[in-house]
């Protein structure tokens, strides 16, 4: 009703300054601050500008670290030439697989019929939980909690009961509306946060605490106390190609699958633990994705699994690629938090003791919640020193698809707590924001509540540099006129600083492999465990393996990830593809190098295609595999307390400049600026790419 008013109140507004403007109506028959408030945004003329660092003059010209290289597939990209999983030709008698979903959040399923479905001509088989034993449908991540079908009960809605394999997709997904399901609708429906903690309905083992200092006594003794809380929903990661797979046999024991996933190494093991195969008779291929950002890192396997169970069983080609409707409704998104915090701080506005409390909505199963938890721990103090710390969290269990990994992993959640917190602070003791903020900043030298020293922390830097880029002061006092000066519209400009630990918080995922094959022809071939998401990971490969062996980039190429190039592969993910495996392919190079050694030595003035065929005939072996597991990580309390939890910190800063439209909420960012600290950048390019994207 508030909007309709609005909009009836803007058209007024629209029409008098017509009138006004024809001279009809007197020229202040409306307040000149309100005018404004007809407007409506247009997109304005895209204006931007990326600065980086420059090589040095005396790097070879051939060497392309730290050089803005073209993104290896750009072109094929951008042509449409580029293959993904779908576009991958159809085989002789292949099916397609359709999913029968619940439309229950809670729910005994009492009858389950595919007859109809099955009677169709062209309909090869239904397959759900009877189809495999109690130990082949429990599936998981980590945490063998989930069930490839629904077994006897349904916990959200979109839960996969069953799949039909028909001969097309119209067919299969015609089919699957045919499988009768009838529920029995149980209590209680847990949906939000809030529900969860009414219910308690939390997975085991949480609450979990983080503590440093005493805050207690850091209460007691302190000027001002405040207590709050906020909260941040989901998100839907909206990848632009939604969940595919397709398996093919290749023999009665062996299956192949080619796989939109961010970890083949985890879609290889549990098809093999689905199917009942060993996993050398399993391989999960995938050439590039259609974005992932984390939402296929897990989840992966709700696609590929029934694909690989209906292939194997029918000794098929078998495909599925989800339409977007069923992707959103079935893979989950974000994870929304709540926190509530207590903070004590002197009148200046210095933070001397926090308590917090972090909730997680997980959805029905655990999936990598506990780690997104722990990360959200880890970071909800953000740049800020806190002496005195408490963090609680629980993971809350509800009836949602089950939530999983998304960019950040729970850093941007923790990082929203702890802005929060520097804004009440700031408004309690009438300080700016900024005065807060640098008052609280972390210094080289600190340790976090994690116990983790910070041994160069550039945050200062970032923030003059993006305050001096932005024309902070400048666009402030720009805004101030304009809010005084237009009742409808208003603007309003925000800095957000940022520190986020690089490695994965489960030790044993931080190692990489790779492997390097060279060819008498002198060209190379170059495996390693990352996917090539459209993040460049494959261009900087290339990248580290041109300078490692001292060759033009031209001469190298990646085709694709593949469990039986590279075996127990970690995934793509946590902002580490590039450091695990870079290290891994320089790993391989040195080995290569060591043994051409001799041979460039005897061959000084030689070209590298020489020298390889020369090794060649020499019978000097031209594969090497690469392995690298990231040191001094892996910190516990009791067991590992010298070790640090992350490898290290990258920084940034950000300030955005956005107008309001108060009438009708529309609103637009004017300018944002940026300023990322990532050490010395192999790919200036790809690095601003990925910057501007996650922006």
């Amino acid at each position: 009703r508030a909007l309709v008013v609005s909009l009836f109140f803007k058209s007024f507004l629209a029409i008098s300054r017509k009138l006004c403007g024809a001279g009809i109506m007197p020229p202040d028959a409306v307040p000149k601050a309100e005018l404004s408030g007809a407007d409506v945004f247009h997109t304005p003329a895209l204006r931007s500008a990326q600065l980086f660092e420059r090589v040095a003059s005396d790097q070879p010209s051939h060497d392309p670290i730290g050089k803005p290289k073209v993104h290896a597939a750009a072109l094929k990209q951008a042509t449409g030439e580029a293959i993904y999983t779908d576009d991958i030709p159809r085989m002789d008698g292949e099916l397609y697989l359709a999913l029968v979903l619940s439309t229950k959040a809670h729910a005994k399923i009492t009858k389950l019929d595919a007859s109809e479905a099955l009677a169709l001509d062209g309909v090869e088989g239904f397959f759900s939980a009877k189809d495999l034993t109690q130990h082949e449908n429990e599936v998981g991540p980590v945490f063998h909690d989930e069930y490839v079908f629904a077994n006897d009960e349904v916990h959200c809605y979109g839960q996969i009961i069953g799949a039909i394999a028909a001969a097309n997709q119209a067919l299969a997904q015609r089919a699957a509306r045919l499988v009768r399901v009838e529920y029995e609708e149980l209590q209680p429906v847990i949906v939000t946060i809030e529900q969860a903690i009414e219910h308690a309905s939390y997975f085991p083992d949480y609450p979990r605490y983080v503590t440093k200092g005493d805050v207690v006594q850091a209460f007691a003794e302190a000027a001002h106390v405040y207590e709050g809380s906020c909260r941040m929903g989901g998100q839907e990661h909206f990848y632009l190609e939604t969940h595919v797979a397709l398996a093919v046999p290749r023999d009665r024991d062996e299956l192949e699958l080619f796989c939109s996933t961010q970890h083949p190494t985890e879609v290889q093991k549990l098809v093999a633990h689905v199917v009942g195969l060993p996993a050398n008779r399993v391989v999960c291929r995938a050439k590039r994705l259609g974005g992932g950002f984390g939402g296929k890192e897990s989840r992966g396997m709700m696609v590929a699994l029934p694909v690989a169970l209906a292939a194997y069983r029918l000794q098929r080609p078998v495909r599925c690629m989800l339409d977007r409707d069923e992707d959103m409704l079935i893979t989950g998104t974000r994870h929304p938090f709540l926190f509530k915090y207590k903070v004590a701080f002197t009148q200046e506005g210095l933070i001397t003791a926090c308590e917090i409390e972090c909730y997680n909505n997980a959805g029905w199963s655990m999936d990598l919640s506990f780690s997104v938890l722990d990360r959200a721990m880890y970071h909800f103090e953000n740049c800020y020193r806190i002496p005195n710390v408490r963090v609680g969290g629980w993971v809350c269990k509800t009836n949602l698809p089950s939530n999983t990994a998304f960019r950040g992993f729970g850093g941007p959640q923790g990082m929203f707590a702890g802005e929060h917190i520097i804004r009440d602070v700031a408004r309690i003791v009438g300080r700016s924001e900024l005065d807060v903020m640098q008052l609280n900043f972390y210094k080289t030298g600190d340790y976090t509540h994690y116990h983790q020293q910070l041994e160069r922390f550039p945050i200062e830097r970032c923030f003059q540099d993006c305050l001096k880029q932005s024309r902070y002061f400048e666009k402030q006092a720009e805004i101030e006129r304009f809010n005084r000066e237009n009742r409808w519209r208003k603007r309003g400009i925000a800095l957000v600083p940022t520190k986020y630990g690089i490695a994965f918080g489960v030790m044993h995922l931080n190692q990489a492999g790779a492997l390097i094959n060279i060819y008498s022809d002198g060209s190379v071939l170059l495996s390693h465990g990352g996917v090539e998401i459209g993040q460049g990971l494959n261009t900087k490969m290339l990248q580290c393996a041109a300078r490692a062996l001292d060759i033009p980039i031209e001469l190298i190429h990646i085709s694709e990830t593949a469990t039986d190039k590279v075996p127990n592969t970690s995934p793509t993910a946590a902002s580490v593809g590039s450091d695990l495996n870079g290290m891994a392919v320089i790993d391989a190079c040195e080995k290569l190098n060591k043994r051409l050694a001799p041979i460039k030595e005897a061959l000084p003035e030689g070209t590298w295609q020489e020298w390889i065929n020369k090794a060649y005939f020499d019978r000097v072996s031209l594969s090497a595999t690469g392995f690298h597991a990231m040191p001094d990580i892996g910190y516990h309390p009791e067991t590992n307390p010298n070790a640090r939890t992350y490898s290290y910190y990258t920084n940034g800063v950000g300030v955005s400049v956005v107008e309001i439209d108060c009438l009708t909420g529309d609103h637009q960012v004017l300018s944002t600026d940026i300023v990322m600290d990532i050490g010395s950048s192999i790919n200036p390019a790809i690095d601003i790419g990925q910057i501007e994207g996650a922006f």
